[in-house]
């Protein structure tokens, strides 16, 4: 062959050999997986061998593909600073915006960010609130914070990222709620009050965990797309929520929930700070990375009296 396969074809091999993935790839990219695919076949056709293995429930690159993957990447990466290098976003407009998950935005880090406009006053902090993995690229994002595993090998190559906090999980209601009908004396108590579903917490995977057996109904009750909606309707009496740590820690502080059962459970995950490897030493960036670390030391404090929200006793093990 002559010349280079044409960019659009390089940037979905590059998401499919960092996703392993053609579904993952055309997720990422806004296309069909067939798109994908026949994008695939195509440059295959123009390089003249083969870039993946096809298996059965797997897609793996093949010696060749890992051999292309690498340079593939580090040139688009460094087409992608250039641009924003010329476009002179960071440098002239102050503005940084950051990805979060509605639900965190708006019980933990919306109250806060007066301190960091104090500390930053030349920084135009603009916060994104979004459920999706976050695409810096596409969604002109400059990092984000996230609730889940430290994605793939693959992903960790071209991300930074650096563990923020983990949580407890735990049953979650009004304080009214406590001496209703009938009352909540012990876990069991649940199958007869209103479970809230959440669509990021599992009750079955909380009963298990926390060691509770008996014949409930898991799975009927209102149900909510975002977790801050879930604890309020649990302030609001509804029913029984699954809370979160970060998220109930200032209700439970207050007296607006309660916590009927002294028991809990260590969220799999852990919040994670992301961006763009090589954006880290940013100093828009870096301002607000170091701030947010600082209000979580604050934070955690706080909360270290408080039998249900220190998460003084946490253990680091596992999601690395």
């Amino acid at each position: 062959m002559s010349g280079t396969p044409p960019l659009a074809m390089l940037r979905t091999f590059e998401a499919a050999a960092r996703h392993l993935s053609f579904t993952l790839a055309a997720r990422e990219l806004h296309v069909t997986q067939a798109a994908v695919s026949q994008q695939i076949r195509q440059l295959e056709a123009i390089l003249e061998v083969r870039l993946f293995k096809r298996m059965n429930r797997a897609l793996l690159l093949t010696d060749a593909g890992q051999e292309y993957a690498v340079p593939v990447r580090q040139a688009l990466q460094e087409i992608n600073e250039a641009t924003r290098r010329l476009s002179g976003r960071h440098q002239k407009t102050g503005i940084l915006t950051i990805s979060v998950l509605p639900s965190i935005a708006a019980r933990w880090l919306v109250p806060r960010i007066g301190r960091f406009r104090q500390r930053h006053p030349d920084i135009d902090l603009r916060l994104h609130t979004s459920f999706i993995p976050v695409d810096f690229e596409r969604d002109g994002v400059d990092a984000a914070i996230r609730l889940g595993h430290w994605g793939t090998p693959a992903m960790r190559r071209y991300l930074y990222g650096e563990k923020l906090m983990r949580e407890y999980i735990f049953p979650v209601c009004s304080p009214h709620l406590l001496n209703g009908t009938p009352p909540l004396r012990r876990p069991e108590d649940l199958r007869f009050h209103t479970l809230l579903q959440d669509e990021y917490i599992d009750w079955d995977d909380w009963f298990e965990k926390a060691g509770v057996k008996g014949d409930f109904d898991t799975h009927t009750g209102p149900a909510f797309f975002d977790s801050a909606m879930s604890l309020q309707a649990a302030v609001d009496g509804i029913g029984i929520a699954l809370g979160r740590t970060p998220l109930v820690a200032r209700d439970l502080m207050v007296g607006r929930l309660a916590a009927p059962f002294p028991l809990r459970v260590v969220h799999r995950h852990a919040y994670r700070f992301v961006c763009p490897k090589g954006d880290e030493d940013n100093p828009k960036i870096r301002a607000f990375r170091d701030w947010l670390l600082e209000e979580i030391a604050i934070w955690k404090k706080e909360i270290s009296g408080h039998p249900m929200l220190s998460l003084d006793d946490i253990t680091e093990n596992g999601d690395d």
